[in-house]
């Protein structure tokens, strides 16, 4: 089965957590203070994360679960 789901390019995120406060599933949180990770279990891929977010470092892709 394929949905579409948030991913971090984690080598590129600055851990701003701008995209923490616009998930409406709480489904990004930042881990140590260094990058973003997603919760795919809890990301429902609407891509606000990915449009808020200026450095093209969230992507919303389709992935097999």
């Amino acid at each position: 089965m394929k949905k579409r789901k948030a991913t971090v390019d984690a080598g590129r995120c600055v851990a701003c957590g701008t995209c923490v406060k616009v998930c409406p599933m709480d489904a990004i949180h930042v881990i140590h203070g260094t990058h973003a990770e997603v919760s795919f279990e809890a990301c429902v891929g609407c891509g606000k994360c990915a449009k808020e977010y200026p450095a093209d470092v969230i992507h919303i892709q389709e992935v097999t679960l």
